[in-house]
């Protein structure tokens, strides 16, 4: 026992292993206690024994091996991962167990292999059984069959696949063992159980004995269809489902699911495909055309017998065809006939759907037949057609059917009648549409009045079938004409029709349905296929009870006899009364008159033709009268219109009686039952008048009156004959014209293209030009409904006409046809007839092409020239080839017969010329134009061989062959592509070129598809060999066609497919496939066809969002839908029509609109906190990702649940993109309506969106990010605060963004990401960020360190986390990356900090490479030297990084994110967290630290602090250095008690209680009203206007919305600010100061105040709005003319641009530049040209003419071109010379439209000279022409020459130049030496500063008492007002120049001067504003404080470092560096 103890100590798994049985026993029934216990299934425990099972089984100890098949039985059930093990221990089983003497043992293997099958291995399972059949122990054999046979048994055949077996069946039967043999009986039992007779055909070969008893078991089985009673772990709950079915009784429903399987396998199916070409006898095509007519029928023969094999295998039987065609159409014998006959139904049912490309060939031949009389061969002929109808479709056949309708031989008719009975019967409603049911019906009616009896009747059964089939609504149309004898005959033939099953009818050919004949059985293969067919039959059932149930009148009545109509229901019956035809015959004039003197007064008809007009005319109006009061049924419409037209009728002298007349008929028309006859009678009389000035327009409403009465094809037709067989012009113009009208209202169905052609021709011919004129109108119109191919009827007019017509076509390209508004009934079926709508589109679109007039060309393919195209020589081949194409080119449209030609061209597609098959495509290209949809027919034979040349080497080749098959599938549609096998042929051809091709084209075609045929499955089994192809690209282009395969086959389907795969394959398509599920599109809705109708012209519209550039893709999409409760039931409704099958679509989208109008965001109390608790506790996945996986997407969809609108939810997660469009559209419209709804889900809302990012498509992205900006925008007006675990599942996936290859994107993420830091600390986002910078994306790096350098710069350092070493540290590391742009920006950032911080940045940073260290000391030097090359506006500007001053100009242009510098402005005055606290206190400039935790006191003490600290600075200090300080607007900013007072109500302006702001604008009132201290807001202008516009969002945004609020405050505030601002915009030079974004903003805030309707709704609303406008006419006037030309240009865009503003906004703006352009004239000169003409060009890239044109106002347009002529007319060709600011300007499309405007207006005068135009040289008062002027000047400049009167001369020119602005006094300076120019100029300097410095002194010294210690008082002010005077544009020199003089007077010597560039730049404010927003101007201010406040820090580290930020420096002496630090230390201590 010792050996005992050893083993078991071993763990269980080690036991199952080892080499004693005993210790394996009982380690299997350990094992086997262990399963049972386990519950998990996904328990780690099953992956310990996966390697052992298989041993468990095939132990060789049999007692053991019991034991381990109990225990593998238990395995199998339970774990999860068994699936793997399935090939391993089935096989096992096979070859251990089933061997065993045991029965327990093969019951128990029995029980694995089902278990097995349970869990879904069923496929590996069978094929381990099935090689078990192969073995030669006969117990094996036995063992597998059974298991096979209890597998069927218990799951049925939708699981077990039957082909298998029973193609192993006849060789079990033959076996030797009895065994064997019985139990193949048994499982063939259980197999018919399940099929039926389509088991019978393969297993009629064995033995007669075995078939016998095989009969008599059959015929015992019960007739009941069989259930499955097991199923796979999938379809249990179908399982519990039938239980409960059965408990309950009734397995009614039950039986309903699985009634359809019985039919499911069809016996051909389960055959062998037999090869026949092959075998044919080699002298076969010989004998066949041999004289003897014995040796043509052994060739038959010969045939006969291989056709007999039930399944024939695909192949080239094209030759064959031919021969037998040859034979039953020209053969005399008719024995003979009989058997090709034969011959071919063998080959069309062993085919089945591929003989379906030979169908064409030989329909036509076999009809024609029919006139044999004898029995045996019209049988053997219906027989054939029968059998290749089913081969085929109506349609493909229809033409040659049709053409036979017409034949004289009255057997052919009657055959073809019954033929297309027959054929009827095979179809449902939905595969014979109106199209193809109207030209059939057309030519039956034709037959039922034929003289033969037997036409008759076979035409009355056609009908009758058809009417069976689609019911009487849909026949009833046609049958307007038959008479009530014949309509019955009709009916009482549909009661006797039974679709497909044989009819009481008695027809020979039916007979066959049931009966299989002997030996053969394709007729039961013929049966099967109709068996299957059958299921959809019923389908019509409903359909066609339907209609009788609806309809309003009885259904009998005659309705509209145009295409289409079906008479309307219910509602419109009285229209559907009116486009009734009437028709009546013609009266004599003396019933005529009898009639009409019943109904109309005697007078009336006495004065007629009385010779007094006044008479007439009285006449005509008791005629009216009479008309207008009768009655439709009682009105004599024929006798009226007689009498109308009775003398002096149409020759009516006076133009009053006669408009009366031609009135009188418009009404007759309309309210009578107006006929042909009666329009005969008048119509000559209304062409003869249309062309009368007076009486025209009369006409023409006749006419149209009539057209509605009598249908406009019919009228039009008559109005054009005789129009034309007149001589007068006019008449024939206007009749063109009226009928460009008509067309529009009423449509195009119907009307004759072939008739209107030769009739424009004819017009275009004339020679009067208003006649031609009309004539291409009305081809314009034409060509909205007909498309390019109309251009091909007029090629051959002369070139200058062609030209015209051409320019008409280019003018309606991209327009879709007009709804018809009149003549609607017929149209309106669309809408009430649910059952037909999809086709209803069609139906149009193929009017128009039938109307085309076809050439027959089959005469002129001779056998010379298809020998010529198969010539051995290639020249002959070409010739030949150029000769089709020539004919085709002549025909232009050709009919569909076109003889020998498809086999020629088709040997030419692979030709070894490649020359020849490229021509050979294009002949191909050129024909599926000219022969329109009916190329369907040679899809098959001639378009797949199209698909093969997909596979040729040659690039070019291939691209010809991919357009030839894109013009094909446009005019045959996609269903005859991928019906039957040869497409899948195609991709089954291991060729890469082949399979790329087909596959990008399937990938292009398939979505666009509504339905597929089921062939289509045939192709994923290549489509997965594709998959896994060796070539790239073919991998590549398969996995982009995958999900367009599964949108029309399902998941499922698909999945199934993968079974035949190899097991490692098998994994990785299934992942594909899983991956595939997830971009799967939504099918395209049924309304998408409506779309496409028009046959050119919009055609390709559908493909446009694709290439349209995106913000125009966006509108496309979402703009119709703005309103979600309307526009969203359509879309709905045609889905849940699909998914609910007949349900009525106008209930569903009433319901879907009651749900889309509540709230989408539900608000729950608690919701967003108990989701982070859920969050934290880990009770839900942690939102951290790379990649989305699905059970991220489920959780957030559970969570979304309860929280978001259900229709919403599946917008929101539609495998589609454009559902995502729509969700975001809706989520928009919502985002200002359901704020609190929005930031209850704020965190599920981010968490969606963070999805959006990971999709592929950039119209969803871009949507996303607009959205994202109006959120953040929205969240930061509430002053919410994103929470952390918002922000981190929403940050990290937006920065990923940042380094989208698109520029637009990434400006977008970046414009949020500002907006982000007013809702979410800065110092918290930099950790994100700075994760950011550490991607494998270069760009996202890239802008993920600029954005840090942003931060630092608008929040300084304390946001760098966690240190500021750490973070700077980490930014260093990227100057050594090896990406340029992020060296680039990583040095930026660093400068930044270093423009912050200085030289301490050196310290922070560590240790650089020496490399790097070097490139950073250079940058820093680089922008160390900037401010004095371009001088930065202090006020306007932060400073920017080197190279992204434009695109960030661009980023803060786009769209709103103007409302930036509000946000940072509000949280200002809001005080809310640590930055707004930081920024009150930063203009006091102290030391951070020390102040860190003391805001609150700061703010209090704020006055007095500044008050007491300046006179205790600055008492001892007289030196002169520090009277610089006076001088430097830092100064004035932080010292000045005035301009810290302002600073701080100026920030309560902004405040969110409305008397505060209140109050702080009375104070500011006071001030601006007051002239003296006005100047003092000076350089607050901005910040002044954007506290402004904030609180004017404020009040538009939360306080009006604010029910508490009392609307007479809001009121009350609205005029304080308004106020304010007209003070303001009425003091120029303040005005002057507004810079272009802030105009910007505060024009965009004073038109949404205009447009808000809620102030109107108000008592004293109108007044504000009043005033608003004066405002606006202020701010026009006053402001700098650059600034605010430029603002409202920037506006205009982005109002255009965002989808959510209103057009009427738009319009205000265009209304303010109109006003603009008024005011040029005087401004021109004031006005900076480049930087207009710069946002003109932007305006233009951003709206391409094209672009602008699709806008809904011409407006935008206009106004543009208004400007630019306005300053081209000003400006002259100068203008030219002004585009210096646009980049690579040749590229603009502003400099062509300029040179354009140029060349018109050459003829203008007055160009300037260069020198002129850029001093901006003005137009002096009109008053004082330009002769005394110049004496005047010339008098002046005299004096100035002479030394007395110098002084007197310079103040005259002063004067007169402040007279007159811009006057020029440059002639006179230019021809004088450089010494007297600088002379006058200085002179006119110093006079300007006496008396500008004498006016102010006093009133500065009034505001700054302080100012008076430093004694330098006036300049400090004359210098703020200097910068500020006229706002022209001035040379840095100037100021230069003017500073000298102003030290020379503060007795400071110049030396020094060039040390301190930034002096200049803080004097000069000049008018080219770099600024796009005011966001910048804000920081710009921010910073310069900061700035300051550094400088005092540091002044000790780098004294003579010139500062960047272009602060003026303190003195560069120790001794002044060390004052400074006392008083710092001074003011610290005192503060302590």
């Amino acid at each position: 026992m010792g050996d005992d103890s050893e083993w078991m100590k071993l763990p269980v798994d080690q036991k199952c292993e080892h080499k004693l049985w005993k210790a394996r026993l009982s380690g299997y029934e350990e094992a086997l206690k262990i399963f049972q216990k386990i519950k998990d299934e996904k328990s780690p425990e099953w992956s310990k024994y996966l390697g052992l099972i298989k041993k468990f089984v095939t132990d060789s100890n049999a007692v053991v091996q019991l034991k381990g098949l109990e225990a593998a039985l238990v395995y199998v059930e339970n774990a999860h991962v068994a699936g793997k093990t399935t090939g391993e221990v089935v096989s096992g089983v096979v070859s251990k167990v089933f061997n065993q003497p045991k029965a327990k043992a093969k019951e128990l293997g029995i029980e694995i292999c089902l278990m097995y099958i349970e869990i879904e291995k069923g496929e590996a399972v069978q094929e381990e059984l099935l090689k078990g059949l192969d073995n030669k122990n006969p117990k094996i054999i036995v063992a597998c069959i059974e298991t096979l046979r209890k597998a069927l048994s218990e799951f049925g055949s939708k699981i077990v696949l039957l082909k298998p077996i029973i193609k192993v069946l006849p060789k079990l039967f033959e076996s030797r063992e009895k065994a064997v043999r019985d139990e193949a009986k048994l499982i063939a039992v259980e197999i018919y159980r399940w099929i039926r007779d389509a088991l019978r055909p393969p297993l009629q070969n064995i033995n007669s004995v075995q078939l016998k008893e095989l009969e008599e078991e059959w015929v015992k089985l019960p007739t009941g269809a069989p259930k499955p009673t097991r199923f796979l772990r999938s379809q249990q709950e179908l399982e519990a489902k039938l239980e409960q079915q059965q408990a309950a009784g009734g397995d009614a429903e039950g039986g309903g699911d699985d009634g359809d399987e019985v039919p499911q396998i069809d016996a051909y199916e389960l055959l062998e495909a037999v090869e026949i070409l092959s075998k044919l006898p080699k002298d076969f095509y010989d004998k066949i055309e041999a004289k003897k007519w014995q040796e043509r029928k052994e060739a038959l023969e010969a045939v006969e017998v291989l056709v007999k094999n039930p399944k024939l295998e695909a192949g080239d039987y094209a030759d064959l065809v031919k021969a037998l065609k040859k034979v039953v159409g020209k053969d005399t014998n008719v024995m003979l006939v009989a058997l090709a006959a034969k011959c071919l139904t063998g080959l069309a049912v062993g085919l089945r759907k591929k003989f379906g490309q030979y169908a064409g060939h030989v329909v036509p031949t076999i009809l024609e037949k029919f006139k044999e009389k004898k029995p045996q061969v019209v049988q053997a002929l219906q027989e054939a057609i029968d059998a290749i109808f089913l081969t085929t479709t109506l349609q493909n056949i229809s033409e040659d059917v049709l053409a036979v309708m017409d034949n004289k031989n009255p057997t052919i008719k009657q055959q073809t009648s019954l033929f297309i009975a027959r054929s009827f019967r095979h179809c449902t409603a939905s595969t014979l549409p109106k199209s193809l049911l109207k030209p059939f019906c057309a030519a039956l009616l034709k037959h039922i009045n034929d003289s033969a009896p037997e036409v008759r009747d076979a035409a009355f059964e056609a009908l009758g079938t058809a009417l069976k089939v689609v019911g009487e609504k849909a026949v009833n149309p046609f049958l307007n004409d038959v008479d009530k004898l014949k309509l019955d005959k009709i009916k009482e033939c549909s009661e006797k029709v039974e679709l497909i099953h044989g009819k009481k009818v008695g027809l020979a050919a039916e007979k066959k349905d049931l009966k299989p004949g002997p030996g053969r059985t394709a007729a039961s293969g013929a049966a099967g296929d109709k068996d299957t067919k059958d299921i959809s039959a019923p389908k019509p059932g409903p359909l066609k009870k339907a209609p009788a149930t609806k309809a309003g009148g009885p259904p009998k009545k005659g309705k509209p006899a145009a295409p289409g109509g079906t008479g309307s229901i219910g509602t419109k019956n009285k229209k559907g009364v009116e486009t009734k035809e009437i028709v009546e015959p013609e009266l004599s004039i003396e019933v005529c008159e009898e009639k009409a003197s019943a109904v109309l007064p005697a007078t009336c008809i006495q004065l007629l033709d009385s010779s007094n007009w006044k008479e007439r005319l009285a006449c005509m109006e008791e005629f009216q009268k009479a008309v207008e009061l009768m009655d439709r049924t009682e009105m004599p419409c024929q006798a009226l219109v007689r009498m109308l037209a009775k003398k002096p009728g149409w020759k009516e002298t006076n133009f009053q009686v006669m408009q009366m007349k031609l009135h009188i008929v418009a009404l007759i028309a309309q309210k009578g039952n107006f006929s042909k006859t009666s329009a005969q009678i008048v119509l000559d009389g209304l062409v003869d008048k249309i062309g009368d000035v007076k009486c025209g327009n009369n006409a023409k409403e006749a006419m149209t009156a009539i057209a509605e009465a009598c249908m406009l094809p019919w009228t039009a037709e008559q109005v054009m004959s005789m129009a034309f067989s007149q001589k007068n012009p006019k008449n024939q113009s206007e009749t063109l014209n009226w009928l460009s009208n008509a067309i529009k209202e009423f449509g195009f169905s119907g009307l004759n293209v072939k008739a209107f052609i030769s009739n424009v021709k004819t017009a275009l011919a004339a020679t009067n030009p208003a006649v031609r004129t009309s004539a291409i109108t009305l081809l314009g119109v034409m060509y909205l409904y007909v498309g390019p191919s109309l251009r091909m009827f007029f090629e051959d007019e002369k070139p200058a006409l062609l030209s015209q017509i051409d320019a008409e076509f280019e003018k309606m390209q991209g327009q879709s046809p007009p709804a018809p508004t009149r003549g609607i009934s017929k149209h309106s079926t669309s809408g009430t007839d649910e059952g037909e709508d999809g086709d209803e589109p069609d139906d149009a679109g193929n009017d128009v092409v039938d109307l085309l007039p076809r050439t027959e060309i089959s005469d002129k393919i001779t056998s010379e020239l298809v020998s010529k195209i198969g010539d051995k020589n290639w020249k002959i081949r070409k010739e030949g080839l150029d000769e089709v194409a020539a004919i085709i080119n002549e025909a232009k449209f050709i009919q569909p017969n076109i003889g020998e030609l498809p086999a020629a061209l088709k040997g030419r597609l692979n030709d070894s010329n490649k020359i020849l098959v490229q021509q050979t495509l294009n002949i191909l290209q050129q024909l599926a134009v000219a022969m329109g949809p009916n190329i369907k027919q040679h899809v098959k034979n001639l378009g797949i061989p199209i698909i093969t040349v997909l596979g040729d080497s040659k690039n070019n080749v291939r691209a010809a062959a991919l357009a030839t098959v894109n013009a094909w599938a446009e005019q045959t549609g996609m269903k005859e592509w991928l019906e039957g096998e040869d497409l899948s042929e195609e991709l089954k051809k291991e060729n890469p070129f082949l399979r790329q091709e087909l596959l990008g084209w399937l990938a292009e075609k398939l979505p666009t598809l509504r339905s597929t045929p089921t062939d289509l499955i045939l192709c994923v089994p290549h489509l997965y060999s594709c998959l896994e192809d060796r070539n790239g690209d073919v991998r590549k282009k398969a996995q982009d066609a995958l999900p367009f395969f599964m949108m029309h086959l399902g998941y499922e389907k698909m999945a199934k497919a993968t079974g035949k795969l190899k097991p490692t394959s098998k994994d990785q398509v299934l992942a594909m496939l899983e991956k595939a599920k997830a971009n799967m599109p939504a099918k395209p809705a049924a309304t998408a066809k409506a779309t496409s109708k028009p046959m050119g012209g919009s055609a390709p519209a559908k493909f446009q969002p694709a290439s349209a550039p995106v913000e125009d893709s966006l509108s496309g999409t979402v703009e119709p839908k703005q309103d979600p409760k309307k526009a969203k039931a359509p879309g709905v409704s045609s889905k849940a029509k699909s998914a609910q099958g007949k349900k009525a679509p106008s209930k569903t989208s009433l319901k879907e609109d009651e749900d889309k109008s509540g709230p989408i965001f539900i608000v729950v109390p608690n919701g967003k906190e108990q989701r982070m608790k859920d969050e934290k506790g880990l009770k839900v996945l942690k939102w951290n990702f790379t990649t989305p996986r699905d059970e991220y997407i489920e959780q957030l969809k559970a969570q979304m649940s309860s929280c978001v609108a259900k229709w919403l939810q599946d917008e929101m997660f539609h495998s589609d993109f454009q559902h995502h469009n729509k969700a975001l559209a809706v989520m928009v419209d919502h985002l200002e309506s359901e704020k609190e709804g929005v930031i209850g889900c704020l965190d599920l809302i981010l968490k969606w969106l963070t999805l959006r990012f990971f999709d592929t498509n950039t119209s969803v992205l871009m949507k996303a990010l607009e959205y994202l900006k109006l959120l953040f925008t929205l969240l930061s007006e509430e002053e919410y605060h994103l929470t952390e675990n918002e922000a981190s599942s929403f940050i990290p996936y937006l920065i990923l963004k940042v380094g989208e290859p698109k520029d637009v994107i990434r400006k977008d993420v970046r414009a949020i990401l500002n907006r982000m830091c007013l809702v979410y600390p800065a110092s918290k986002m930099f950790p994100f960020i700075m994760e950011g910078t550490k991607s494998k994306n270069s760009k996202q790096r890239a802008e993920c360190l600029e954005e840090l350098g942003c931060l630092v710069e608008s929040y300084g350092m304390n946001v760098c986390q966690p240190t500021p070493g750490k973070a700077l540290k980490e930014i260093a590391i990227h100057i050594g990356d090896r990406d340029n742009a992020v060296r680039n920006a990583a040095l930026n950032t660093i400068v930044t900090v270093y423009n912050v911080h200085g030289d301490q940045v050196f310290k922070l940073i560590g240790t650089l490479s020496e490399k790097d260290m070097s490139m950073l000391e250079e940058r820093i030097k680089r922008s160390a030297k900037r401010p004095s090359a371009a001088p930065i506006k202090q006020v306007e500007e932060k400073p920017q990084r080197a190279q992204n001053i434009s695109s960030n100009a661009n980023m803060l242009r786009k769209g709103p994110a103007e409302d930036m510098s509000s946000k940072l402005n509000q949280a200002r005055s809001m005080s809310g967290h640590p930055e707004a606290a930081q920024m009150v206190r930063r203009e006091f400039q102290l030391d951070l630290d020390e102040i860190e935790n003391d805001n609150g006191t700061v703010r209090c003490e704020m006055p007095e602090l500044v008050q007491h600290k300046l006179d205790d600075i600055f008492e001892p200090v007289l030196i002169p250095e520090p009277k610089i300080r006076a001088v430097s607007p830092h100064f004035d900013d932080m010292h000045s008690n005035t301009a810290s007072t302002i600073n701080f109500i100026i920030s309560q302006v902004a405040s969110g209680d409305i008397n505060t702001s209140i109050q702080a604008l009375t104070q500011i009132d006071e001030v601006l009203r007051q002239e003296d201290k006005a100047e003092a807001m000076s350089g607050h202008i901005d910040q002044f206007l954007i506290a402004t516009f904030m609180q004017l969002r404020l009040i538009y945004n939360t306080h009006m919305a604010d029910e508490k609020l009392e609307k007479d405050e809001i009121i009350k505030l609205y005029s304080c600010i308004i106020g304010n601002m007209i003070s303001l915009f009425q003091i120029e030079s303040l005005a002057r100061e507004a810079s272009t974004g802030v105009l910007k903003d505060l024009m965009h805030g004073l038109i949404t105040l205009m447009l808000d309707s809620r102030i109107e709704d108000l008592e004293e609303g109108q007044q504000v709005i009043r005033s608003v406008n004066l405002l606006v006419v202020k701010v026009l006037e006053k402001s700098d003319q650059t600034n605010i030309l430029s603002a409202l240009l920037v506006l205009l865009q982005d109002s255009l641009l965002a989808t959510a503003s209103s057009p009427k906004f738009s319009e205000l703006v265009m209304k303010c530049l109109w006003r603009m352009v008024r005011l040029l004239p005087d401004t021109i000169n004031s006005i900076n040209l480049d930087r207009i003409l710069l946002d003109i060009h932007i305006f233009m890239k951003v709206f391409p003419k094209e672009k602008l044109k699709q806008c809904k106002s011409e407006f935008p347009v206009r106004t543009l071109k208004t400007l630019l002529h306005t300053l081209c007319k000003l400006k002259g060709p100068k203008i030219l010379d002004h585009l210096t600011m646009i980049d690579n300007k040749n590229e603009s499309e502003l400099e062509a439209h300029l040179c354009r405007m140029m060349k018109h207006s050459m003829d203008q005068t007055g160009s300037k000279s260069e020198k002129e135009t850029e001093k901006g040289a003005s137009r002096i008062d009109e008053k004082s022409s330009k002769a005394k002027v110049n004496d005047f000047l010339a008098e002046i400049f005299k004096k100035i020459g002479s030394k007395e009167n110098t002084k007197e001369g310079l103040a005259e020119l002063y004067e007169y130049k402040k007279k007159y602005s811009d006057a020029d006094i440059e002639p006179f300076l230019k021809n004088s030496s450089q010494f007297f120019q600088s002379y006058v100029e200085r002179g006119l300097r110093v006079i300007e500063m006496e008396r500008e410095g004498k006016g102010r002194i006093p009133t500065s010294a009034g505001i700054s008492p302080q100012m008076e210690v430093t004694c330098v008082p006036a300049p400090a002010s004359t210098m703020s007002s200097i910068g500020n005077t006229n706002g022209e544009e001035v040379g840095p020199s100037v100021y230069l120049e003017r500073l000298k003089i102003l030290r020379q007077r503060c007795g400071l010597d110049n030396t020094k001067q060039d040390d301190r560039p930034p002096l200049t730049s803080l004097l000069s404010k000049p008018a080219v504003p770099a600024v796009a927003s005011s966001t910048d101007m804000l920081h710009s201010k921010l910073s310069q404080l900061r700035e300051s406040r550094e400088q005092h820090q540091h002044a000790d580290l780098d004294s003579s470092q010139p500062h960047p930020s272009g602060a003026a420096t303190a003195s560069s002496s120790t001794a002044n560096i060390d004052d400074l630090k006392k008083r710092l230390e001074r003011i610290k201590s005192s503060r302590k």
